[in-house]
């Protein structure tokens, strides 16, 4: 590749664009000039490159740098003029939308729900043989749907072909039309029993744009969801991408397939947890939906929660989790039919954000159950395969109920990293480190951070072209550093000895030591700990993850909030009384300096 020394990438969302620019100092790459503009996929401008343009304007007027000749780049870069690559991710219109189908629904249904999700997709609904509706109403429902893409997989290679080929006939009775764009056929992938093929040709070939791809379930005991993928991904650039308004325009300036916007986040996951030979899990909080990626041992998976977000679809937290579950967390009274007020409040009034300490304090606790729920909505997908136990017939695994184990191990987890606005933008950093602690009742030791400005997705499309400036920017520019979370398993007699700490630094030096209780919770700073050596001693019969009364000893990472020893027992156990509750959260946040109260 030539020489690459300034680049642009921008993100096209479904209500704003984000354009980034990333310039060579020295050895080493960096984000430098931003902007942001709204997205101009819908009326009345129907051209998602006019948002584009105004987004890379506001860019030029930052930097000083002139990138556009008309609606041309200059490119290569010349000193303080042009750019050398453009490249670009998009979620815009929705997004990529998208139905699967499988013949079980607890295996290879999954499998392509997994794939699906993986490439970007939302999926709109997973189709199954044994999903209980009737044939009319299977053939209803892909009627309605119109999504951008089917995945119709079923059948490990070998085995009957009775099932695949009738969820193909039910498609075909359907005789969907895509969501946008009426003069194409809809895009459709076989990814099921390679002996199912011929018949799966003559039953949808006629009506839709089929693509055979690989079995991404081949056998029980394996799963193959990355040819699908990429055909996913091809099959959005040159179906769904090309119908949307303005969209071949900007593929024709990009110098690498457009992604789309989740896609490209998980690619970035997946290329720093396997730089590092770590396991990652990476959240991203909006206003209507709330994503989840993970990568643990080297497996990816993203899981959409749809129905989970802080304000246009903060109303079906409060449904889904409970008053009982928000009100956990708020420390202060507060009556309940005063809380569903305000939250429906911010449902109507979406872009608005808390004027008072106490309308962050709701707000805050919200967030705490929409990222529990949509974790444990992870954890249900994030399995190990099912049905591999013993050979049976497919009317067996009919029967069959779900035996995947979870992948997710809290207890194997190196590091969170949260993004979207709740914790991107939170008014203290500890709000964002705190907030994913008692979400997620971290246990062990784990690293958290937070996405500065929501780069993820920029990055990932760059690393698909130069790694290093991806990981150069991740680093120095996106990620930011939170700090570490100690955490033992189980919980002990409260105010008696949990654990013994002491960091040392450069030649031995002792920065801090101390003591901690169950029922306790300490923070401190570390900006300045960076290589320090963090020693745990547990009391007897306390386990930090290798064993009871194991110590535990690691090099410390520094963070903007610091280190945070959580021994307030896990599962997290809240007073049921109210008076008890809110002086037992009082001395928690006055513990961790969360908020400007008083001593309690």
């Amino acid at each position: 590749m030539p020489s690459l020394n300034t680049v642009l990438v921008t993100d096209c969302g479904s209500t704003t664009t984000k354009a980034i620019l990333i310039e060579r100092k020295g050895d080493a790459y960096r984000q430098t000039f931003r902007g942001e503009t709204p997205t101009t996929v819908e009326a009345p401008f129907e051209d998602v490159t006019r948002g584009v343009l105004n987004a890379i304007a506001e860019v030029e007027e930052l930097s000083g740098r002139s990138i556009l000749d008309g609606e041309c780049f200059r490119t290569p870069s010349r000193g303080n003029e042009g750019i050398d690559l453009y490249l670009s991710t998009s979620s815009a219109g929705g997004g990529l939308q998208m139905m699967v189908a499988g013949v079980v629904k607890n295996m290879t249904g999954e499998s392509a729900q997994r794939c699906a999700l993986g490439a970007g997709a939302i999926v709109m609904d997973t189709l199954a043989s044994n999903d209980g509706r009737q044939p009319h109403e299977k053939i209803d429902r892909i009627r309605a749907l119109r999504p951008d893409m089917i995945l119709l997989s079923g059948g490990t290679d070998g085995g009957t072909v009775t099932h695949v080929v009738e969820l193909a006939e039910y498609i075909a009775a359907a005789d969907p039309k895509p969501r946008l764009g009426m003069g194409y056929r809809l895009p459709l992938i076989y990814a099921g029993n390679v002996n199912a093929r011929e018949q799966i040709e003559n039953t949808l070939a006629k009506n839709m744009a089929l693509s055979i791809s690989e079995n991404i379930r081949p056998s029980l005991e394996r799963e193959n969801l990355g040819p699908a993928r990429a055909k996913i991904h091809d099959l959005f650039l040159e179906h769904v991408m090309a119908q949307a308004p303005g969209y071949k325009n900007l593929m024709s300036w990009t110098g690498a397939p457009i992604m789309p916007t989740p896609a490209a986040v998980g690619v970035m996951m997946q290329s720093l947890a396997k730089r590092q030979g770590i396991n990652i899990v990476g959240v991203d909080i909006g206003g209507a939906t709330t994503d989840v990626f993970s990568v643990f041992d080297q497996v990816f998976n993203r899981t959409v929660s749809a129905n989970l977000g802080m304000s246009y679809s903060i109303s079906n937290v409060l449904a889904e989790a409970g008053l009982e579950n928000i009100l956990r967390w708020i420390p202060f009274g507060i009556p309940e039919a005063d809380l569903r007020n305000r939250v429906k409040n911010k449902m109507i009034r979406p872009t608005t954000i808390p004027q008072t300490l106490e309308e962050l304090q709701i707000e805050q606790a919200i967030a705490r159950e929409a990222l529990r729920l949509a974790m444990d909505h992870h954890k249900t997908l994030a399995t190990s395969l099912k049905g591999v136990q013993q050979e049976r017939s497919i009317s067996d695994v009919f029967q069959q109920q779900a035996s995947g184990t979870s992948l997710i191990n809290m207890q194997c987890l190196d590091l969170i990293v949260g993004s979207g606005g709740i914790l991107s933008h939170a008014p203290r950093r500890v709000h964002s480190m705190v907030m994913m602690i008692d979400a997620y009742e971290l246990v062990g030791i784990t690293e958290l951070a937070v996405d500065s400005i929501f780069m993820m997705p920029h990055l990932g499309v760059l690393s698909t072209v130069n790694e290093q400036a991806a990981t150069d920017v991740f680093f120095h520019d996106c990620l930011i550093p939170l700090g570490t979370c100690v955490a033992p398993l189980g919980q002990g007699k409260l105010h008696e000895a949990c654990l013994d700490f002491e960091v040392r630094g450069v030649a031995q030096r002792r920065l801090d030591v101390g003591s901690v209780k169950w029922g306790e919770i300490l923070l401190r700073p570390s900006a300045d700990w960076d290589g320090a050596r963090l020693t745990l001693t547990p009391a007897k019969g306390v386990d930090l993850g290798l064993g009871k009364g194991e110590r535990w000893e690691r090099e410390l990472s520094s963070g903007v909030v610091g280190l945070i020893i959580d021994c307030r027992g896990r599962p997290l156990d809240l007073p049921t009384d109210q008076t008890q509750r809110i002086d037992v959260l009082r001395r928690w946040n006055h513990s961790l300096a969360l908020y400007p109260n008083p001593a309690p």
